[in-house]
């Protein structure tokens, strides 16, 4: 698509942010491509701080791709929440990429709203052949000297705020309400179906494309497996106090709210405005049927396994929902700029 790069003395005012991870250069699309069609965002802004410009639409939408990982999505959220061209005073953030799903609550191609974001990377860690016998992992919480306990009352100012994010659940909520009626059938296919077919005894991984609620581990380590799973699943309900439940695993989040976090408190946005949705390119354990966890990672083996079995299908998915709320925000600017909607 042609862009056009403009140039103005004025911030622009911001209506909607769209925070993707990665694009590629080739044809072969990324997470930001079918928005960039759908919203026709065809404007560009210089961004010498990220790998990619900024992109915009004469709707008031802003785009841009923060990077792979924590670090250069905590660097490139920063630099443009700082960045004088754009005022952010009522702009709404929606992060939207692709992510794994854990098969006990969803399935290929399936889109998740969050609550909450948990990092799973700020943590002790022993190599498992050396924890104690009673231990199921060596990861332990900062400050902490067992798995999942809690850390004594002289180091929680140290460690304050720094693994959990909770995002504003009344939006959230109106995001999921929005769009849980999408009727997402028509991006299933044969591969989805006979992939999802070996997760035996997880009726929702076997489900076709649905939009569903759950909430998110971000870890730059890419992580994958049945045990890594159970270890996830634990150290989220640790963290939200057994409010939240691992459905999404991602590489980005934690570092694109810990900056959010900071421009929130720097006044310079609102963190009543931010939407974590992700869509499932993939399971993050092995099929029960035989597959090992290395082929599943790594998509090879003898029973058609895949790397991103999703990968297509979860892109149309979340360009399909992430649309949806991004224009019901434009479309009702007028009540939406001075009240969150609910």
């Amino acid at each position: 698509m042609p862009k056009a790069s403009i140039h103005s003395s004025e911030p622009l005012p911001v209506k909607c942010v769209l925070i993707s991870m990665y694009e590629y250069e080739t044809n072969k699309p990324g997470e930001f491509q079918y928005f960039q069609e759908a919203e026709r965002l065809n404007k560009t802004h210089a961004f010498s701080y990220a790998a990619d410009d900024i992109w915009t639409n004469y709707n008031g939408l802003v785009a841009l791709t923060v990077g792979i990982g924590a670090a250069k999505a905590a660097s490139t959220t920063m630099a443009f929440g700082l960045d004088p061209r754009f005022d952010l005073t009522h702009a709404y953030f929606l992060i939207a990429g692709i992510a794994g799903i854990n098969p006990q609550f969803g399935s290929l191609a399936c889109t998740v709203w969050a609550n909450y974001c948990v990092d799973g990377d700020l943590a002790h860690e022993i190599d498992a052949r050396e924890i104690p016998s009673s231990w199921s992992t060596g990861i332990i919480p900062l400050g902490c000297d067992t798995p999942y306990s809690q850390r004594s009352k002289n180091d929680t100012a140290l460690f304050h705020n720094s693994e959990l994010y909770t995002l504003d659940s009344s939006l959230s909520d109106w995001a999921y309400k929005t769009t849980q009626s999408l009727n997402l059938s028509d991006l299933d296919n044969n591969l989805l179906a006979a992939y999802r077919g070996r997760y035996l005894n997880y009726p929702e991984a076997q489900r076709p494309p649905f939009v569903l609620k759950g909430d998110n581990l971000s870890a730059t380590r890419y992580w994958h497996g049945k045990l890594s799973n159970q270890w996830a699943e634990r150290w989220v309900e640790h963290w939200t106090g057994k409010k939240g439940r691992f459905v999404t695993s991602t590489m980005e989040d934690a570092g694109t709210l810990r900056a959010l976090s900071q421009l929130a408190a720097a006044h310079r946005i609102d963190w009543n405005r931010i939407l974590l949705l992700r869509s499932a390119s993939n399971f993050t354990m092995q099929a029960p049927d035989g597959m090992t966890p290395l082929q599943s990672l790594l998509g090879r083996g003898n029973g058609n396994e895949n790397l991103f079995p999703g990968y297509i299908p979860s892109l149309r998915s979340l360009q399909r929902v992430g649309s949806k709320v991004i224009n019901k925000i434009i479309e009702n600017w007028d009540r939406f700029k001075a009240t969150p909607p609910t």
